[in-house]
């Protein structure tokens, strides 16, 4: 089936891509030879998505919005088979990492991922890095435009920049064009949300200075409404502003989060619309036709008519409560009646969340090519999504899902769990995130006792990185280091949904890890306990505030 509705890269595309191959296999030819040394071919390595972890190299394959084929998925199976050890962990960034590549394979690695029109420029590095966007994208009901268009125009521009591939810190956009924010556009160093203004007219809300780690921060509007046409070059004037005045004498001083706080989102927005004013008659504004042929290329299949209700899904429905259950959490509506969504959890009970085996991949790919226009999405949440299934499919692919352990009905559920690598990949962790997530997962196994919790997000980090997006969790879960012993700091009341998007405040001091389970179960009770009809957990701690959790946990640990 051909691609037919998302980009295809082009000849200008996939030379720069094969140079970048040739480039990079000649550089590590020189360091196995020992004419490079580690600290001269670490920056070279990084531009390509290479890290030296714990243990192994590890390599970071861009998947920009998060956009996959069916195709690409079968070479991403295949290159783990080959080259690493036959799995894959998605990541919070819509990308891949391959946890145990070895150096002297990266080059042919790379130039697999060439073949199906993929790379890992960008990935690393004090540059613009993969930009993310809303997983339901180009499916979603309350869409008012597919931002994967407007991801594709970033991704070109800034794709090796010249002025912007040597930033004082990391780069980090997402997009969104749902008024439901699936994307955490209030995280990131640029958050971009498209709105309908009142006379009708598209454009963008322009949210600078967001980004979690060791400083929190939820993003400060610069602009309310930038029209379309001009966002390449209101970005530009952002970005300089940040490159001219960002700080590069302290590495945790250095993102742009930190450069709003000191001078205040005032003095910011001054200095960017001054630049931006200043470059206005040069500035790249977006020719329509240009705008309107990468749109092109994001229009979406054409699906055929299928019912919108189907006998046998309501039969199975009724007869079966773990299917009900998946309807309900897994299956999302469709823009075009007589379709869902599907979001395949990569978080079955007791395995590492957002890990993918190389035969899971193939299964994915094929359920994908049945079922889905051979289109996936990956979410920034590690999960991967099917945007085109018809109703009546649903219980195939249930089944199919099931076959591969990818059914479990939990997604945005107590199980649902984020959590970066940790400290058993990570040289930069200070305890480990897997085991505490697969633990957890496994004390909450119970479909029915998850569904009756309702929706409620862990999300663990190992490090004050937040790789794990601990911060932004309802129930927020930190590895700290302490006199080489790993403690876990919990945090509540996290929340990225636009109108309540907020950090979690520290709930108390930290606890030994074989007390984590217990504490969350406590924290669990505390909110079954406290809840009002409708309440998420949340929603229970903002109104009955951190005491009666507190209480609760550190009277049982």
């Amino acid at each position: 089936m051909p691609d037919t509705h998302f980009y295809r890269y082009d000849d200008y595309d996939r030379t720069l891509v094969s140079e970048r191959v040739d480039q990079f296999r000649d550089q590590v030819r020189r360091r196995l030879a020992g004419e490079l040394t580690e600290e001269q071919f670490k920056p070279l390595r990084l531009t390509n998505g290479l890290y030296l972890q714990l243990h192994a190299y590890m390599l970071r394959i861009a998947i920009p919005y998060g956009t996959l084929s069916s195709r690409q998925l079968r070479k991403l199976a295949d290159i783990s088979r080959r080259y690493d050890r036959g799995y894959g962990h998605f990541t919070t960034r819509q990308n891949l990492q391959l946890n145990w590549i070895k150096l002297e394979d990266a080059p042919d690695a790379l130039a697999a991922l060439a073949e199906v029109d993929m790379h890992a420029m960008q990935t690393s590095g004090n540059c613009i890095r993969n930009v993310t966007a809303d997983h339901y994208a180009g499916a979603a009901v309350d869409e008012i435009e597919d931002p994967r268009i407007w991801a594709e125009i970033v991704r070109q521009w800034s794709t090796l920049h010249p002025e912007f591939t040597f930033l004082p810190r990391k780069f980090k956009i997402a997009i969104t064009g749902s008024p439901n924010d699936r994307a955490a556009v209030r995280v990131h160093d640029i958050g971009l949300r498209l709105w309908r203004n009142e006379r009708g007219e598209e454009g963008f809300e322009v949210i600078v200075g967001g980004g979690l780690g060791r400083t929190p921060m939820i993003g400060k509007t610069l602009r309310e409404f930038l029209p379309k046409e001009e966002l390449l070059a209101y970005l530009q004037a952002t970005l300089r502003v940040y490159n001219r005045y960002g700080r590069r004498d302290n590495l945790y001083k250095a993102r742009i989060k930190i450069l709003v706080h000191e001078v205040g989102a005032e003095k910011m927005r001054e200095e960017v619309e001054a630049e931006y004013a200043a470059m206005r008659d040069d500035a790249l504004t977006l020719p329509a036709e240009t705008i309107e042929a990468i749109a092109r290329q994001f229009a979406p299949p054409d699906l055929p008519v299928r019912p919108a209700i189907s006998g046998a899904v309501e039969a199975r429905r009724l007869e079966d409560p773990d299917f009900a259950l998946w309807l309900k959490s897994n299956v999302a509506p469709h823009r075009v009646p007589g379709y869902a969504i599907v979001t395949a959890s990569l978080k079955p009970a007791g395995a590492p969340p957002g890990d993918a085996s190389a035969t899971q991949m193939d299964g994915v790919a094929d359920i994908a090519e049945t079922y889905s226009q051979a289109e996936l999405r990956v979410s920034h949440e590690q999960n991967l999504i099917f945007p085109y299934v018809a109703i009546e499919d649903l219980p195939r692919v249930y089944a199919a899902l099931a076959a591969l352990g990818f059914a479990e009905a939990n997604v945005g559920k107590i199980t649902d769990i984020i959590a970066c690598p940790g400290l058993d990949y990570c040289a930069l962790a200070n305890a480990r995130s897997i085991p505490v997530a697969q633990r957890i997962s496994e004390h909450f196994a119970s479909l029915a006792r998850q569904h009756d919790i309702g929706d409620l997000k862990i999300k663990i980090s190992g490090c004050i990185n937040a790789c794990g997006h601990h911060h932004v969790g309802h129930i927020g879960i930190l590895g700290v280091d302490k006199n080489g012993v790993e403690l876990y700091q919990i945090s509540l009341g996290g929340d990225v949904d636009f109108g309540r998007t907020a950090i979690g405040a520290i709930l108390g001091p930290a606890i030994p890890a074989d007390r984590v389970v217990e504490a969350v179960d406590a924290l669990v009770g505390t909110y079954l306990d406290a809840r009002q009809p409708g309440e998420r957990f949340v929603e229970t701690y903002r109104r009955v505030g951190a005491e009666p959790f507190k209480e609760r946990v550190y009277g049982s640990v």
